[in-house]
């Protein structure tokens, strides 16, 4: 081993593999190929001469799981990317760093957070740990295995714990139904876009015994649906790029308050901060944001900018500090006029934010909506489930507010493209 900094992860894996040599590891449903453990093993060493101080991982591919093995053999430092993204290059690392992370941006410009190899295992063994993840039960990948979520829930179970993972190439109904089938039990990690999909088209594997959904708040009329219909209970899963897994619903029915997430994870201890945000510390905590360090990631401990409110080891969300809208000096949280609108069954997606009104001190609230309705009609919904002061002054109807591939909507974003128009 080059380096003692990848050693405990390398060895952990190498004795995931020696324990399920012949089992099936992974399957890459859009060739049609399979690798047992040895086999993965195998293409692993196979790439592990190129020596390079950071390897870029990219795509939702086999090829993936090879390079990441590769730098962890190497003493290569990893920064997965998305399909095209660009590489970002860095003179110096921390210390001790072995990985990564970029931020989903979904509340600004993407940032990058380094973890160590101890930081990246207590993710994984928290995850698996709380929501009881089987290697029985392989992990349908349909979303990004390069961004956090994926990464943490996809790709260290397959390499730490040994749990199959079959890689698709989309997430189109009849592929997921295609790729599920022929094993006793699947797991499920999606997006909300992705779940409402499925459950639209009737599409949801019947052999799904763990649903999971993150990336964004899981709408509870979704959840009532598809357990209704289909007897599975989706767990709503709350986590960050810059401390992994925070939240998670176990429940076995759905929830009854859209602003409950779930309750601490295993090993995972929350508190709230003075401004009432929501504060993170665990081992899975991240080291450092890099090149730029922040106070609020450092030393096993994560503040977020979620406001929270805890109930013994139940977390409740209730908006993000920095989107909080001031009208005429009375302040509402986004998600409460965001969670009114897509209880309409024609509205598609929204996003909720306030801009600088007449009065400077004041804002306006500003909704931005793909519905097929009228302003008028927005609006008049809207009368029967908030109080007059909490409807939308101004209306942004398009079709193209859609989810990013991350299930997430940035209020930050449409913000921006609101004001250039």
């Amino acid at each position: 081993m080059s380096n003692h900094r990848f050693s405990a992860l390398y060895e952990a894996w190498l004795l995931t593999a020696k324990a399920r040599k012949n089992e099936l590891a992974i399957v890459d449903f859009a060739s049609g190929r399979k690798w047992t453990f040895e086999q993965v093993r195998a293409e692993g060493e196979n790439l592990a001469g190129a020596g390079e101080k950071i390897i870029y991982p990219q795509g939702n591919c086999p090829q993936f799981i090879f390079e990441l093995l590769a730098a962890w053999r190497n003493a290569s430092v990893t920064c997965p990317l998305e399909s095209g993204q660009q590489e970002i290059r860095f003179d110096t690392l921390p210390k001790n760093c072995v990985h990564l992370k970029l931020t989903s941006a979904s509340s600004g410009a993407a940032k990058c957070v380094a973890f160590t190899a101890p930081q990246l295992a207590a993710d994984a063994k928290n995850i698996v740990s709380t929501m009881k993840l089987s290697a029985e039960w392989p992990n349908l990948a349909v979303i990004s295995i390069a961004h956090s979520y994926g990464f943490s829930n996809l790709v260290l179970p397959l390499l730490l714990y040994g749990i199959p993972l079959i890689i698709v190439p989309a997430p189109l109904p009849e592929i997921v139904l295609s790729a599920s089938r022929g094993f006793p039990g699947t797991t499920l990690p999606a997006v909300p876009a992705l779940w409402r999909a499925w459950a639209s088209s009737r599409s949801i594997p019947a052999n799904v015994r763990i649903a999971i959904s993150a990336g964004a708040p899981l709408p509870r009329d979704l959840e009532e649906e598809v357990f209704s219909r289909n007897q599975l209970k989706i767990h709503n899963f709350y986590g960050s790029s810059e401390c992994g897994g925070i939240a998670y619903d176990r429940s076995s029915e759905p929830r009854k308050d859209s602003s409950f997430v779930g309750t601490a994870m295993d090993n995972v201890r929350l508190s709230t901060g003075p401004s009432g945000t929501l504060v993170v510390e665990s081992a899975a905590v991240g080291e450092t944001y890099w090149p730029a360090a922040q106070q609020n990631l450092a030393h096993g401990r994560f503040e977020t900018a979620d406001l929270a409110e805890l109930d013994g080891n139940k977390v409740y969300l209730r908006g993000r500090a920095g989107d909080l809208i001031n009208v005429a000096g009375r302040k509402i949280v986004p998600e409460t006029i965001e969670e009114a609108l897509r209880s309409h069954p024609a509205v598609a997606e929204c996003v909720v934010f306030g801009i600088t009104g007449s009065e400077q001190r004041f804002e306006n609230i500003v909704a931005c909506v793909n519905t097929t309705l009228e302003i008028v009609d927005l609006a008049k919904f809207l009368s029967t489930k908030l109080p007059g002061w909490q409807i939308p002054r101004q209306w942004w109807l398009t079709k193209e507010l859609q989810p990013n591939a991350r299930g997430k909507l940035s209020r930050h974003e449409w913000r921006q493209r609101f004001l250039k128009r």
